[in-house]
């Protein structure tokens, strides 16, 4: 009997962009918890308790901020910092324009899958059990790769929307039953 995916999101990544330079050795100097180091790497790390975020800052004005668990989420931690930047006297003008770069998913299928049939039955794969013990595979419609284990766990990565994931995972699933290569264990 199928059972309904479970899905997590585990990282949204969204960029932001301010029309304006930013001053890093000034943020340095207001927040000792920033991590800044140019001669490693040319961006500051600006890290959020809530939500658990980390926002690199660079000098030009450009910022990506990693790890929050939905589109809202990550939206909200790059408004936050600005809010923290702007209220220690950091000059910034105007809202940054933020845009969601990429949404990774776990999933779980509950069922078997049977990695070596599910290659021939979907396109566009990649199955290299030496290599990696995951099936590749790269949809068209929603933009996604997914990494299909035969634990019936997968990860998707690539998609822009939370929508996207759900979509592609729905898709998935119901080309995997449809080509018989998920099983699933009955119930006692």
């Amino acid at each position: 009997m199928p059972k309904k995916p479970v899905i997590n999101i585990e990282n949204v990544v969204a960029s932001a962009i301010l029309d304006h330079s930013v001053d890093l050795d000034a943020i340095t100097k207001l927040f000792p918890t920033a991590e800044y180091r140019p001669e490693q790497f040319p961006g500051l790390v600006f890290r959020l308790k809530k939500p658990k975020t980390a926002t690199l800052i660079f000098n030009s004005g450009k910022m990506v901020c990693t790890g929050a668990k939905s589109e809202s989420l990550a939206i909200k931690a790059v408004e936050k910092v600005v809010k923290e930047l702007k209220s220690h006297g950091i000059v910034i003008m105007g809202k940054p324009k933020t845009q969601i770069q990429n949404i990774v998913a776990s999933a779980s299928l509950g069922g078997r899958i049977d990695l070596e049939k599910a290659t021939y039955s979907l396109s566009r794969t990649m199955y290299e059990p030496e290599q990696f013990p995951g099936l590749i595979y790269r949809m068209d419609k929603p933009k996604v790769v997914i990494l299909l284990f035969s634990s019936g766990k997968l990860v998707c990565t690539g998609a822009k929307k939370e929508d996207e994931v759900y979509e592609a995972v729905k898709i998935l699933s119901a080309k995997l039953e449809e080509e018989g290569v998920i099983h699933y264990e009955e119930e006692a």
